[in-house]
Order: C-alpha cells, then structure tokens, then sequence
C-alpha cells in the first residue's frame, strides 16, 4: 500500500535487506521487518537482524531490533526547514547521548548515503509503545518527559536555530524570525490558504523582538515531543515509565519554553501549571516555571508557530481539505486564535 505522504518512501522487504547489508555487510541478515507507522515524513521499518555469523567480526549473539528511517526521494518537494533531516537525526541522537546519557534515545548504529539507495540512518529499536497506545494512568511517563526535557536544555548550542549552517542567528529574535519567514515562504510556494497575510505574521513576529531577545542563550531543544515520539513500558511496579524518546529530527536551539509547546498540544501549559509533564520538568529545575507576562507572550509565539507549520505541511504530506476536513479546520481555528491573542497582548 502506497504512503499518504508523498515524501515517504515506499519500501519493500528486499529493500530493507539492501539497506542493511550496505550498513552492516553481507553476513548481517534480516530475520523479519516491517513498516513502523505514525510519521509523515521518512519511511520507517523495524528490522529483525540475525544472529552473528561465524566470523563475521561480531559477538553479539541472537537476534538484534533495529529502526531503519529512510530518506524521502529526491524528487519529493520539501519544505525548507526539512533540508537534511536525516543527518540533523543522527547529530542530535549522538549529541544526547554524550552530554544527556540519562535521557533515553535510540544508538545510532549507521547513517548512509548512496547514490542508488539514497540516504537512510539505522538506530537501536528501543522498548516500550507510545504513548496513544498506553492502557491506564501515563501521569508518570509524562513527568519522565518533563524531567528528560529540562536535562536537554542544559545543553548549549553556540547559536538560536538550526545547525549546520540553516536558518538560524545571533539572536534568538533573528533566528525565529527567519524560520517563521521560512514556513510563510513554504506557504506561498504550496499555496496554501493561511487565516491571515504573511505580514501580519512577521508584525507581529517584530513587534515581540525585543521580548524574545530577554532569551541569552540557545538551549537545545527537542520541538517535536507530542505523544506518538514518547516511549513507556512497565517498570518492576506496574507503572508505566518513559523509556525512549525518538524523532530528533526537528531539534533546534533557542527558548526552552518552545519544547512546552508540543507536550501539551492544543493546549496551553500556563493554563496547566500542575500538569505532570511541568512538575517533572520543575523537579529537575529545581523550581516552578515562572509564567509571567513576558513568558505568555512567548508561548503564545510558539503556539503560532507550531500552528503555522502545522498548516504549512499538509499539502507536502498528502493531507487536503477532503481527506482530512477537520485537521484544517481545527489548525485555522488555532491559528486565528494565536493572532488574535499576540495583537492582544
């Protein structure tokens, strides 16, 4: 069956096989795989690997789980802040597990590139579901998440955006002005219908520069923690705890109080100050978020933003306003809220 997304790539079992004898040699063999569903943008698998063989310079015995993420087709139209998504994957799940070991992200096993197969990265499939799929109380998984993001924010880049020469700037205000600019220019090429004109966005985007510059430092931030990148399993007590955070691909550096966004999504965290995803954020703070005025304002910016390129992305990933009606309507409701309250402010 072929992918809603046009940017997913479809792959067969005797892909999966090439893939993995490109990253691990002719003696790894694939013992069973299977697509991996919840995303839109890369095609994801999970592979079974066979044992070692004889010989084969390994010693790690039986049956071995991996993700296998490969890259869209190169003629698939992507949105600009998507460039290299793979790499910046790769980066980010290195980066956390050398400054943030206590933060469960998957072991980058290889990141390849080649001219027939294209570009792909295999990691270590970590235990556990996501969080949809959870039976029962998640009230500690998501303090486990909350606790995860405030030991990623310790981590600090050396400039406000993205990495490896994307868009981003010396200022936090600069870099989130050039990646709104970014998703408005996306939204023109598409031509996609937007609640509002694009100068209105960057007004009010200027209008809160000196606001988002009260940011001094670039805070790694994960973005993209809603629930279906959250992993939980059962701990000795049958409660069920986070044990992996996947999908870095978005990562960027800025304002932590943008990855408050995404955790509580459609919602508004200074609306939820007792929420677990805070109190387990606040534990390892060492105190309560302080959501004054200024911080508000910020989220309010962030929820905009999320918004915007929630709306910008539908029409690269398949979604139109007859196969999904209420995810349109829905993300314009948000967004001419998110206006409405930022003129306000």
């Amino acid at each position: 069956m072929a992918p809603v997304s046009p940017t997913q790539r479809v792959l067969s079992p005797d892909d999966v096989v090439d893939f993995v004898r490109c990253s691990f040699g002719p003696d790894r063999r694939v013992a069973d795989c299977g697509p991996l569903s919840g995303g839109g943008f890369a095609a994801v698998w999970w592979v079974r690997l066979d044992g070692d063989r004889p010989g084969a310079g390994r010693t790690r015995p039986g049956h071995r789980d991996v993700v296998l993420k490969v890259a869209p087709p190169p003629t698939a139209r992507l949105l600009r802040y998507e460039t290299d998504l793979l790499a910046a994957e790769a980066r980010y799940f290195r980066l956390v597990a050398e400054r943030a070991p206590q933060v469960p992200v998957p072991p980058v096993l290889h990141h390849g590139h080649d001219r027939r197969l294209g570009e792909w990265l295999v990691t270590g499939r970590l235990p556990g579901r996501a969080l949809p799929e959870l039976d029962g109380d998640d009230a500690a998984v998501r303090a486990d998440l909350g606790a995860a993001t405030a030991a990623l924010h310790r981590i600090t880049g050396d400039r406000f955006g993205y990495d490896a020469g994307r868009t981003g700037g010396a200022t936090w205000s600069a870099a989130f002005a050039a990646i709104i600019d970014d998703l408005l220019a996306d939204a023109a090429d598409w031509e996609v219908t937007l609640p509002a004109p694009p100068q209105r966005f960057r007004a009010l985007v200027a209008r809160h520069g000196e606001l988002l510059d009260t940011v001094r430092r670039p805070a790694l931030l994960h973005f993209d923690c809603w629930d279906g990148n959250v992993l939980a399993a059962l701990d000795g007590d049958g409660v069920h705890r986070m044990c992996g955070l996947v999908d870095g691909e978005r990562f960027l550096y800025g304002d932590p109080l943008l990855d408050l966004v995404s955790p509580l999504l459609f919602r508004r965290a200074e609306d939820e100050p007792t929420h677990p995803f805070l109190r387990g954020y606040a534990e390892v703070t060492g105190g309560p978020l302080v959501l004054d005025d200024g911080a508000r304002r910020r989220l309010a910016l962030y929820r905009m933003h999320l918004h915007l390129l929630m709306t910008v992305e539908m029409p690269s990933r398949g979604i139109t306003p007859d196969n999904d009606p209420g995810r349109h309507t829905l993300l314009a409701e948000l967004l001419d809220r998110d206006l409405t309250e930022l003129a306000a402010a």
